[in-house]
């Protein structure tokens, strides 16, 4: 991902996530949800065959839905990110496939011991490694290519304009045309496949993990199942979806958020602190606190704070209806507690907690 969002230093971070951020405007999110509607109905379509074979005899029909949302989370980001249909609900993409590849490598050193691959001629040597090498050059060579197709059709203009385009008829109403055509954004390629190739590899798996676990929940979970079905059938009534009707479908976010909860996506962050500080000791630490040196790396296990007792009631159980109603523990120093009143017409439910160190060390 080179100098992409998520591995970039923080003077690069701060200048692309500056230009990057005004592509995420009110029309374009509403032409996203047209992409969404269209891609969505491929894997509707898809799941609906598996189903009919099913209950045509073929009772060995199994369904991964976990690679069937990451096919999903696959288009939407190649049609709404790069303006590029890899269509891999369907079919197998050379392009995707060589994503997999990456990603496998990725894993791999990771884990291994030696960096092996540093090595001189390794990567020639090495059957791994050849691979690795050509599975990054169709990603490059794909990127490149949308990137040289989207600058020869450029059409420069300001970040209020190009906000309030028509993106109804615009051919390719994608992120990477809005970068290309903003005045002043100028960057070089290599940056901008970068950038382009972070939201690609760190967009899909996390969306798709989301939504697996969120049917996994309420396959578990049938009063809740119908409930968020009623709720759909109501909002949707006429079958015609937009970003307006998505806000009121409050039940639905609940459910994402208590699947993000239980199952968080990443369920590790881990942070490098820039100077000397102070953290307080939190639930059961030291009351003197802790001393971090600067360039102390801080691994915050979100999947412990998410299940943790000290926070929760009840928190091994899926209850999206935990934040519909305010929760307040004096005994839990440094926090505001929630309230979901407190930021009215928000997608999500939100806190206050005046202490971060208190999150990062009470798990």
């Amino acid at each position: 991902m080179g100098k992409g969002l998520i591995p970039a230093d923080l003077d690069t971070w701060k200048q692309r996530r500056k230009v990057i951020t005004p592509g995420f405007h009110a029309l374009f999110i509403e032409a996203m949800v047209r992409v969404f509607t269209k891609c969505s109905e491929r894997t509707i379509l898809k799941l609906e065959a598996l189903i009919e074979k099913g209950d045509h005899g073929d009772k060995s029909t199994i369904v991964n839905l976990e690679e069937e949302f990451s096919n999903l989370a696959l288009d939407i980001i190649g049609l709404g990110v790069f303006n590029f249909d890899f269509d891999s609900v369907n079919k197998e993409s050379p392009v995707i496939k060589a994503v997999y590849g990456t990603l496998f490598e990725a894993e791999h050193r990771s884990t291994f011991y030696i960096p092996y691959w540093n090595l001189p001629l390794t990567q020639w040597i090495v059957p791994r490694q050849r691979k690795f090498r050509s599975d990054l050059k169709v990603i490059n060579d794909c990127l490149d290519d949308l990137i040289k197709n989207a600058k020869e059709t450029r059409q420069e203009a300001d970040v209020e304009k190009l906000q309030q385009r028509d993106y109804s008829s615009l051919k390719d109403a994608s992120l990477l045309r809005f970068l290309v055509d903003m005045r002043g954004a100028d960057v070089d390629d290599r940056q901008l496949r970068d950038d382009l190739m972070t939201m690609l590899i760190a967009g899909h798996e996390t969306t798709a993990a989301v939504l697996t676990w969120s049917i996994f929940l309420l396959a578990q979970n049938p009063t809740k199942m119908r409930k968020a079905q009623a709720e759909i059938d109501s909002v949707l009534i006429d079958g015609a979806i937009t970003a307006e009707k998505l806000k009121k479908l409050e039940y639905i976010r609940l459910i994402i958020v208590e699947a993000l909860r239980l199952y968080p996506q990443p369920p590790l962050l881990i942070r490098r602190s820039l100077r000397p500080d102070k953290l307080p000791g939190g639930y059961n630490g030291a009351k003197e606190g802790y001393e971090i040196p600067a360039g102390t790396d801080i691994f915050l296990s979100i999947y412990n704070l998410h299940r943790s007792p000290y926070f929760w009631d009840s928190p091994n159980e899926f209850e999206p209806e935990r934040f519909t109603v305010p929760k307040k523990d004096e005994n839990i120093e440094g926090w505001a507690g929630f309230d979901p009143d407190r930021s009215p017409g928000a997608m999500y439910p939100n806190e206050v907690c005046l202490n971060i160190g208190l999150v990062i060390l009470s798990y």
